[in-house]
């Protein structure tokens, strides 16, 4: 047995094949630890009436019958600010499909969620968050998305950067 796996790791595909195995196993039990703490899957999304910037209310209730994307974040989070881009074009590719969503949380005032609005080209709707909702999505760590059921229920939640891709992955599973 040990001569074969000896033979079988000069073989360059082998050994990048182990590597992204290992890599892949890293990646996900980081992923598992950072959400630890939040909601599980198929718990009923904790309800609330947020204001937009705008001055309009939106409730979690308004938004069902689709899927809902709903990333927490806050306007000092640089990681944030990198991701934005990619829930803008979520928004895009999902088009009617879904709600995509975010929550200013942790911020000392509403113009500096304002700031990170215009510098970043949010072009989707920002809520402006308060400790009750970050407390009850048990959020610490930005940014936090969550993928909800037409139902409300949480599907399944991702803690920090996230790509495009990873977005939508998570949104179709």
């Amino acid at each position: 047995m040990r001569a074969a796996w000896e033979h079988a790791r000069r073989r360059w595909w082998v050994r990048w094949g182990v590597d992204l195995v290992v890599l892949a196993v890293v990646v996900a039990a980081v992923a598992a630890w950072q959400a630890r703490r939040l909601p599980g899957a198929g718990t009923p999304a904790p309800d609330f009436t947020l204001r937009t910037l705008s001055g309009e209310t939106v409730s979690l209730e308004s938004l069902r019958g689709k899927p809902v994307v709903l990333a927490f974040w806050a306007p000092w989070c640089g990681v944030c600010g990198m991701e934005s881009s990619n829930i803008s074009q979520l928004r895009s590719l999902a088009g009617g499909s879904a709600h995509v969503v975010s929550v200013a949380v942790a911020y000392d005032d509403e113009e500096a969620v304002r700031r990170f609005v215009t510098k970043h080209e949010v072009d989707y709707p920002v809520l402006l968050g308060d400790d009750g909702v970050q407390s009850a999505f048990r959020v610490d760590t930005f940014p936090t998305v969550f993928f909800l059921s037409p139902e409300g229920r949480i599907q399944r939640a991702v803690v920090g950067y996230t790509t495009l891709a990873g977005l939508s992955w998570r949104l179709v599973l």
